[in-house]
């Protein structure tokens, strides 16, 4: 293990060596869909039904969440690095191409492996970032499907089981 100084660059690295699942976070925008890339998305509580997303304050889709009320995190699968790369651009055409259900008030997308909508519970800061606690509404999940993964800057898959 090597020493570093406490700066961005190496608490990134630090922190981009825990493998983390990848995300959409989906919302409106008055009837425009908006949606962005994300790793920050953890299960908070059962009692009630809760979970976490953290969103940085200087993009639009923090705003979005927080003037519409309600998000979907959107688990992407092992074979979806096009689409988590599409989200993770700044490009007003994100949703072109994509298929979405929009039952719930937010986009879901539907190549999703799993997706859990949300009403904001709580906005709370957290530094440059804005920690979002959503009451869950709705969530499915596909049983037969493989995460997306996020570790060290880039994207891959969980090896087979064993």
């Amino acid at each position: 293990m090597t020493e570093s100084l406490d700066t961005t660059v190496d608490f990134r690295a630090t922190m981009g060596r825990l493998v983390t699942g990848v995300s959409v976070i989906t919302t409106r925008s008055g009837s425009t869909p908006i949606g962005m890339t994300a790793s920050a998305v953890s299960a908070l509580s059962l009692a009630p039904l809760q979970l976490i997303v953290c969103i940085a304050n200087r993009l639009y889709t923090r705003t979005a969440i927080a003037e519409h009320g309600r998000f979907a995190v959107n688990v992407l699968g092992e074979d979806s690095e096009i689409l988590a790369r599409n989200f993770a651009m700044s490009k007003p055409e994100k949703f072109a191409g994509v298929e979405t259900i929009d039952d719930h008030g937010v986009p879901v997308l539907k190549d999703a492996i799993a997706a859990v909508v949300c009403d904001v519970a709580e906005a709370l800061p957290g530094g440059d970032h804005t920690i979002f606690v959503g009451d869950v509404r709705y969530c499915t999940h596909r049983v037969d499907s493989r995460p997306l993964v996020h570790f060290a800057g880039d994207f891959g898959a969980l090896s087979a089981s064993r």
